[in-house]
């Protein structure tokens, strides 16, 4: 028999390590239980540094905004949400401020604050 599973936000993130970061958006993956947004970021050193975003569900995630207005997004955008606690660059992603100011927010498992 098939088994669904699910993990609590606390098991991978850290709601005590919020990150915001700009950078251009590469890829979008819609996958099940969450959507993945993969954004390239320049650190202070002028790196460029793959990062990956946890999103919520698909509906969630593009609301009234339209799946093609992050898909095909290539400007520079912020994104804010909280860090994984393995390190690196991954986080789950609470909210996009697009170029144009819109701001979408994710969907994703992060609690409120």
């Amino acid at each position: 028999m098939p088994v669904a599973a699910h993990h609590a936000f606390a098991a991978e993130f850290d709601v005590n390590k919020p990150i915001k970061v700009k950078g251009t958006t590469t890829r979008l993956d819609w996958v099940n239980p969450h959507a993945w947004l993969y954004v390239d970021v320049k650190d202070d050193a002028g790196n460029v540094v793959a990062w990956r975003f946890e999103l919520g569900a698909r509906t969630p995630c593009c609301g009234s905004a339209g799946e093609g207005t992050v898909c095909r997004s290539v400007s520079r955008s912020r994104f804010e949400g909280f860090r994984a606690k393995a390190g690196g660059p991954v986080a789950n992603g609470r909210s996009i401020k697009l170029a144009d100011g819109r701001e979408l927010f994710s969907g994703g498992s992060a609690p409120q604050q």
